[in-house]
């Protein structure tokens, strides 16, 4: 059945698509049909919740980053069965990202190239929906993240400045954080994860956290396109620091792992996401996990379209999954299928 809907709805530009796929799932749930859809998709109660960084995930599945910019789909996603959605990424002023089209279809690949760019409403209206969504839904167990960035104005000197200001209008609304310097699509943004970049952005947000009645655990989210060197910093300073665990990995720049249909027929820049990260995410994720012993949560994230891609990630050191790619090209029955798979 979503096959035939994926095909229509790929007759639109991706970000076309989105919108009108999620409003008429809003429209849905707006009249009635929540309890429905989630008996249809949301997979039933099992001894699969995990828990992790004192969070309890009702299952280890989770939407990652970049589909729910602004927290506008919450009661949607959650009634898809998700274990846990990351909003964002969000930055302190509101900003239009990059001019479009910016997201792309490689169908042949099960892949997406994407620069959006950081589009998103700007910290103090999504933390205003956040409070909404929080006071209206008190017993939800909807698990939520915050992934937050720069705007793309603020130079790197002043960078700590907007994630900061990201992590205290957000820090009461979502239940840990995601810093994002990983990004190929904002100018300049990988030079933050240099180790001492870094260091200066994580130790600043984990002082203001320390102050805080309730800490919130704080990953930080890698590129898959980082050299040994640049691995081996991260892991110390991950170390060093007691950083509460990574997110492997974004989007990768490299076009490795394409067919030739695809090298040809589209060159758009930007970020690559889907079935051609998956070796290149999941070696990272191994290495990583096998230099810190296990030790360090790490949530998997690139490729993973099915409960087999699931197992391979945990078999590989992951703690949590997010799907992205794979919820597109598989559907809303993707969370269902992989935690019964597992």
């Amino acid at each position: 059945m979503y096959k035939i809907l994926r095909a229509i709805l790929f007759l639109f530009p991706a970000e076309t698509a989105h919108y009108v796929s999620m409003n008429a799932l809003r429209f849905l749930c707006a009249i009635g049909f929540k309890k429905i859809i989630s008996l249809l998709f949301s997979p039933r109660p099992s001894g699969l919740s995990w828990n992790l960084v004192g969070l309890n995930f009702r299952n280890p599945v989770g939407l990652g980053a970049g589909f729910d910019k602004n927290a506008k789909y919450l009661r949607e996603l959650e009634a898809l069965g998700f274990g846990f959605i990351e909003i964002g990424t969000v930055t302190p002023l509101p900003q239009d990202g990059n001019d479009k089209p910016r997201l792309f279809r490689l169908p042949i690949d099960k892949a997406l190239i994407n620069r959006m760019g950081f589009n998103n409403e700007g910290v103090k209206v999504i933390a205003m929906r956040l409070q909404k969504w929080r006071a209206k839904n008190p017993h939800s167990k909807l698990i939520i993240g915050g992934n937050i960035g720069k705007n793309k104005v603020t130079p790197n000197d002043d960078a700590w400045k907007d994630y900061e200001i990201c992590f205290k209008e957000l820090h009461h609304y979502v239940d840990y954080f995601v810093v994002n310097v990983s990004s190929p699509n904002t100018p300049g943004l990988r030079e933050l994860q240099e180790k001492g970049s870094l260091r200066k952005i994580l130790r600043h947000l984990q002082m203001i956290n320390n102050g805080k009645a309730i800490s919130r655990p704080i990953f930080l989210k890698i590129a898959p396109d980082l050299s040994e060197a640049q691995v081996k910093d991260v892991v110390d300073l991950a170390n060093e620091i007691n950083l509460d665990g990574l997110v492997v990995a974004n989007t990768t720049i490299s076009r490795d792992g394409l067919s030739e249909a695809s090298l040809k027929n589209d060159r758009e820049p930007g970020g690559l996401s889907g079935k051609p990260l998956f070796n290149k995410s999941t070696s990272l994720l191994r290495s990583i996990s096998e230099e810190t012993n296990d030790s360090l949560p790490l949530i998997a994230s690139g490729g993973i379209f099915s409960a087999e891609d699931a197992r391979e990630k945990f078999a590989a050191g992951a703690s949590l999954i997010q799907v992205w790619t794979g919820f597109i090209y598989e559907g809303p029955g993707i969370v269902k299928k992989i935690v019964r798979g597992l």
